[in-house]
């Protein structure tokens, strides 16, 4: 064998330890895995309902009004009962996570792209560009998110696309001061002063070197958006400003179910659930990738 597959075969197993390390430590993260396998089944039954689905969620039957579920002595056709205007529960159950995970998801990218565009700017030039960034923060602050997105629901209607726009353009100021800080912390050293002195762009300067450094916190605040516009959207839809029936919607789900509380109250216990299942996972998922990526290493 040569010298030189010789060195081959001693860098190889070097540099596929750090993988290893981090693969070994995420299986290990006991939060992570949970979140992430919760997560995972949501996300596969949202993309798979219409084969997952027994029954259409927006087909009525009167005559099969408040089925109770199968564990309260209902029957297998409906496995988690019918709703008031005799719709199968569980069909609503899976086609509302579509619902959650797509004005979450949607509405966290929304709020990354401008919170971290004005972080990192402000962040990275300091000086009056910060000064800016810091008024139009401060702004923002002032106004509360959840009676701002009930006001402008009120006043332009509810549906989904607006959902998904009033929540994007609300929830961006932790993206903007997380990120800022920590592009203050990365402006200082060496590497940004060395790319500055060599002639380096600005756009290759901030998508090659800051961004980078910066995406631990980014993913992590993603995934806490995420979790806080699932909330939002499930109190507006409770508030019946939110998505509008028939869309199923797990929030909605539990405004139609108010009524019947006292009578049925496993209208409102199974979408309940399934919101806090939901949330839960993508929080634990966050907490984890904070964990995991950590410099000082945390288990």
């Amino acid at each position: 064998m040569s010298d030189t597959s010789q060195a081959a075969d001693a860098i190889l197993p070097a540099a596929a330890a750090p993988s290893r390390a981090l693969v070994r430590k995420i299986l290990r993260h006991r939060g992570f895995m949970i979140g992430f396998v919760i997560l995972l089944a949501v996300g596969l039954i949202a993309l798979f309902a219409p084969l997952i689905a027994p029954h259409d969620p927006y087909k009525q039957d009167l005559l099969a009004r408040l089925v109770p579920p199968v564990f309260l002595g209902g029957d297998w056709n409906h496995v988690l009962g019918t709703d008031a205007l005799g719709r199968d529960y569980l069909s609503r159950l899976i086609y509302g996570a579509r619902v959650s995970l797509l004005i979450g998801f949607t509405a966290a990218i929304i709020s990354a792209l401008i919170g971290t565009t004005l972080g990192v700017l402000g962040g990275y030039f300091g000086g009056k560009v910060d000064a800016v960034v810091m008024f139009i923060l401060s702004v923002r602050l002032a106004l509360p998110a959840t009676l701002v997105a009930l006001a402008v629901v009120a006043i332009f209607g509810g549906s989904l696309t607006v959902v998904v726009l009033i929540l994007g353009l609300l929830l961006w100021d932790r993206f903007a001061v997380v990120l800022r800080s920590a592009t203050m912390q990365v402006r200082q050293a060496d590497y940004i002063a060395a790319a500055e002195v060599l002639g380096a762009s600005l756009p290759r300067i901030l998508f090659k070197d800051v961004l980078p450094n910066v995406m631990n916190a980014l993913i992590v605040i993603v995934t806490l958006e995420m979790a806080h516009a699932i909330i939002l959207e499930a109190a507006l839809s409770f508030l019946g400003l939110g998505v509008q029936p028939p869309t199923p919607s797990w929030g909605l789900m539990i405004s139609e179910g108010k009524e019947m509380l006292l009578f049925e109250s496993w209208l409102i216990t199974i979408p309940g659930i399934a919101l806090f299942l939901l949330v839960f996972a993508i929080n634990m998922l966050g907490d984890g990738i904070r964990d995991i990526t950590a410099p000082e290493g945390r288990n």
